[in-house]
């Protein structure tokens, strides 16, 4: 299933256990985030991987900066 406002992402339960992919490879949106996050750059990724590419990479990180901008609940003390 492709995500809504995120078409290069898709979740599917039968590919990576549900983990959002790159649509159409095996790539999980945590890998791309784990190469940016040692220094990899987008080109990087995409001359390392030839079947993704550098809009991937960012609708990769476009998705996780998405799925982080949840509220924060506190409980009352």
């Amino acid at each position: 299933m492709r995500l809504a406002g995120f078409p290069r992402i898709s979740i599917d339960p039968a590919i990576c256990g549900g983990k959002p992919t790159i649509t159409g490879t095996r790539v999980r949106v945590t890998d791309v985030l784990e190469m940016l996050a040692v220094g990899s750059s987008p080109a990087e990724i995409a001359a390392d991987f030839p079947y993704l590419s550098e809009e991937d990479v960012r609708a990769a990180l476009a998705y996780a900066a998405h799925a982080m901008n949840h509220p924060v609940v506190l409980a009352a003390e």
